[in-house]
Order: C-alpha cells, then sequence, then structure tokens
C-alpha cells in the first residue's frame, strides 16, 4: 500500500506535524495495515456529522487505552477543505495518529478521480495490495463500529502481528514472530525438569 504514496509526503497529526518522505518511512508506517482514505471537510454538514463517529472509531482501534495493541489500520485524511487553514482547524480535533496529504498537494485530485469520489464524506477501505475493500465504508463505519474492522481484517488477509503471549505484550522489544515459541518452550522445558528432579527426590526419600 506505501507504493500508492511512493514520491509523496505524507503528515502525522502530531505537534511537530512529522513528515513520512522517505520510501523507508513510508513503508514502516503503511505496510500490511488496512488503509482507510478519508475525503472530508471540516466544514461540510455531513462531515460535521461523521467525523466524531470515525475518530471514535480509530481511537477504539488503535488506542492502547481500549486495546491491548493497536490494529493494523491507518488513516489518510484526503482534505476537501477550501483553505490550508480551515484543513489545520479540523486536523487539531483529530487523532494524533491519522496522516494527511500536505494542503497543495494536487495528488488529492488523483485520488478522486482514481476511487470516483463525487460527495463527501466518503471512507475509502484498502487491502495493503491496493486493492479496494469498500468504496465508501460510510454507514458500515456508523452503523457496526469497530466490529466492521475484522471483516475488514479477514478480507485484507493481513500478517498477525498479535501472535504473542500474553506476558510478552509488556516487553516490545522481542519483535520475532518465533520469539513466543521459544520463550513457550525454554518454559515447558524448564517445568519438566522442575517436575523431574521432584520426581527424584520423592523415589530418593521412599
Amino acid at each position: 500500500m506505501a507504493s500508492l504514496f511512493t514520491g509523496k509526503i505524507l503528515i502525522v497529526n502530531n505537534k511537530d506535524c512529522d513528515e513520512l518522505d522517505t520510501e523507508h518511512e513510508l513503508r514502516r508506517r503503511l505496510e500490511n495495515k488496512v488503509m482507510l482514505l478519508y475525503f472530508g471537510s471540516g466544514e461540510c454538514p455531513r462531515c460535521q456529522e461523521f467525523s466524531p463517529v470515525l475518530k471514535d472509531f480509530f481511537v477504539r482501534l488503535t488506542d492502547e487505552f481500549y486495546v491491548e495493541r493497536a490494529s493494523q489500520l491507518v488513516l489518510v485524511y484526503v482534505s476537501q477543505d477550501e483553505t490550508e487553514k480551515k484543513q489545520e482547524k479540523f486536523l487539531k480535533t483529530m487523532p494524533k495518529r491519522w496522516l494527511s496529504l500536505p494542503f497543495q498537494d494536487e495528488f488529492k485530485r488523483e485520488l478522486e478521480s482514481m476511487f470516483v469520489v463525487c460527495d463527501m464524506p466518503v471512507v475509502v477501505v484498502l487491502k495493503p495490495n491496493g486493492e479496494v475493500i469498500s468504496g465508501n465504508a460510510v454507514e458500515e463505519i456508523k452503523c457496526l463500529g469497530p466490529a466492521c474492522f475484522k471483516n475488514w481484517e479477514e478480507a485484507a488477509d493481513l500478517i498477525n502481528r498479535n501472535f504473542l503471549l500474553a506476558e510478552d505484550f509488556d516487553d516490545m522489544s522481542l519483535r520475532s514472530i518465533t520469539d513466543p515459541i521459544r520463550r513457550l518452550k525454554y518454559k515447558l522445558d524448564k517445568k519438566m525438569k522442575k517436575e523431574e528432579r521432584e520426581n527424584e527426590e520423592e523415589d530418593a526419600m521412599s
């Protein structure tokens, strides 16, 4: 999915407005995730009604207050705002993990054409390979809430990053998918050796 934004800049919606402008940064942020492209505006009445719903939807799937680990989800805001100031004003009310295109970037028009965006709000849902899961998921998000992400996740055939033992959530330095298996094997071996020692001690006493 990072290929959609090759050569482009995405801005992180944080205090410093960090720019993702290298292939490495874009791949790290976008790969193996369901991508939402939100075509909206801070002043569109229907967007004003929907944006808080989308914000809550996104937060409940990505904020550690609600989930043990953030869902494999990324959102790019494709602004339909009239001015850069209006775009900035709107984004200040939205999650810091949202991304956006620079206001002056004409790539927004290409995306509108590519996904046949004729109205607002529109949320296009994409697989990591760029295939469209939903051309407009606004009603789905409003009706089902975070539950609809499970359907997208299955359709996207994501590589599951959540293959971790429960206690491993406290140790995020374990990056290898094989680490939980090795840790489990180590614990089982340790337990078996302990039981063998106890049995030997019992035999010696009898």
